[in-house]
């Protein structure tokens, strides 16, 4: 992964008209993507959606000007979450899908996330034989060859239809209302739609884009508005997506914030219910609460823990067989109804076992108490202070003194000079003094 110029952990993102964010880098995008997925005689098609960032019209024309430069034909969607556009990229039978969207990140930022004709991001092989060929010399059709390109304007009505459908006939939203936030980004048209033909009163925040406001005190990462609209309304529920919509966080109907931990707990319990759970269990990350793990083990599921980022926990699923799995972050993946994170579809389960049970929000979502959980990251100025021996000690010290009874997640950020240190346990005072202890070593060492 060391040599990788422009693909992070989710595609290629930075600030836009800098670094690998411009027009110029988005044309070598499209041409080397575009080069890269033209396979057999047949006409070949790419489906692009965005979000609603300004940048969002720069982005898009240069990536057009790449795709069809090479032959490809282009179809545009313009605004859709990016889970509409894997299940499109399907169901179009394109040779490849491209969100333009730079997810919670504001709205000077962008980014470009690629799918492959499987509807799933691709793979690590896939990603840096696209960067060699923007960094070499990508083939232009001839004159003859060039690709058209064209807008559609029901990419929105069949993911619509597509999440509706994944729910059982029998489930309605009848007398429930919810308040539903889309961040001011790519769900504003679809989700509150979706909600509402399924019979519920549904109030809207964060559902007026103008280029600028994507992310801007709404959404997921932002949910003050939310809760507040929640308690005064009186609602059953919020949900909040983020940019992309491909996460979702709730709020019950006391405000209360619900986490993606409690979200997969709830998930989980209703699929094992009815049998539709496989694999005996669900994958989250090495940050999921311990309270999680300790809860599926009550009811015979397992925990599979994967490294930070929604396409390793899609990798472990894949890898093991397992069809439900997400982030605490709120990045939830049904693989029975999509093939990336889909803030949308989960929250259609989480409305659907609000609908089955009959009970509040606040009730049915808290599903464990959470271990009490402290997260810190320390800064450092060069080298590699995780390597220093007395790092080292502190750090095999304070594992066993949590021992049985706690966790700790000690790892670096890939994209700045941080060490992030997780510790979590039963007794909150030694969490808190496992991860200063830490915390104060690294600091001595990377200064």
């Amino acid at each position: 992964m060391s040599n990788r110029e422009f693909f992070g952990t989710d595609g290629i993102r930075g600030r836009t008209n800098a670094g690998a964010m411009t027009p110029e880098i988005a044309m070598k995008v499209g041409q080397a993507a575009g080069q890269h997925f033209l396979r057999g005689k047949h006409k070949h098609r790419v489906v692009i959606g965005k979000d609603t960032r300004l940048s969002g019209y720069m982005v898009e024309n240069a990536l057009v000007a790449g795709f069809t430069s090479v032959g490809m034909d282009v179809v545009q969607f313009g605004p859709i979450p990016t889970p509409a556009v894997a299940l499109l990229t399907r169901s179009m039978r394109a040779d490849l899908g491209v969100m333009i969207s730079a997810s919670h990140n504001p709205y000077e930022d962008n980014g470009i996330k690629l799918f492959g004709p499987d509807g799933f991001k691709l793979s690590d092989e896939d990603e840096l034989a696209i960067e060699a060929l923007i960094k070499g010399q990508t083939d232009l059709a001839q004159a003859t060859d060039i690709g058209r390109a064209r807008r559609v304007e029901d990419g929105r009505g069949r993911y619509i239809h597509a999440v509706k459908g994944s729910l059982p006939e029998h489930i309605r939203f009848d007398g429930l209302h919810i308040v539903v936030d889309c961040a001011n980004g790519a769900a504003y048209n679809v989700t509150p739609s979706a909600i509402w033909e399924l019979g519920a009163r549904v109030t809207s925040i964060g559902v007026s884009p103008n280029g600028k406001n994507i992310n801007h005190k709404v959404g997921s990462t932002s949910l003050d508005t939310l809760q507040e609209t929640v308690v005064a309304s009186g609602a059953d529920i919020g949900i909040a997506l983020d940019g992309d919509a491909d996460r979702l966080i709730i709020v019950d109907e006391k405000g209360a914030i619900v986490d993606g931990d409690q979200i997969m707990a709830l998930i989980a319990t209703q699929m094992s219910k009815v049998g539709l759970l496989t694999g005996g269990g669900i994958v989250a990350t090495v940050m999921s609460n311990l309270g999680l793990e300790r809860y599926l083990q009550s009811q015979g599921l397992e925990l599979y823990r994967s490294k930070v980022g929604d396409r390793y926990v899609l990798e472990m699923m894949r890898d093991k067989g397992i069809n439900a799995g997400g982030e605490q972050s709120g990045h939830m993946i049904m693989l029975d109804h999509a093939t990336t994170g889909d803030g949308t579809i989960a929250a259609m389960q989480v409305l659907a076992a609000l609908v089955e049970a009959g009970k509040p929000a606040s009730e049915l979502l808290h599903m464990f108490d959470p271990v009490p959980q402290l997260l810190k990251n320390v800064r450092f100025d060069g080298g590699k202070p995780l390597d220093d021996e007395h790092v080292k000690k502190v750090i095999a010290d304070a594992q066993e003194t949590l021992a049985d009874n706690g966790r700790l997640v000690i790892r670096p950020s890939g994209t700045e000079p941080v060490i992030r240190v997780m510790a979590e346990g039963d007794d909150e005072a030694l969490v808190h003094k496992v991860v200063d202890d830490i915390c104060e070593a690294v600091a001595a060492v990377g200064a």
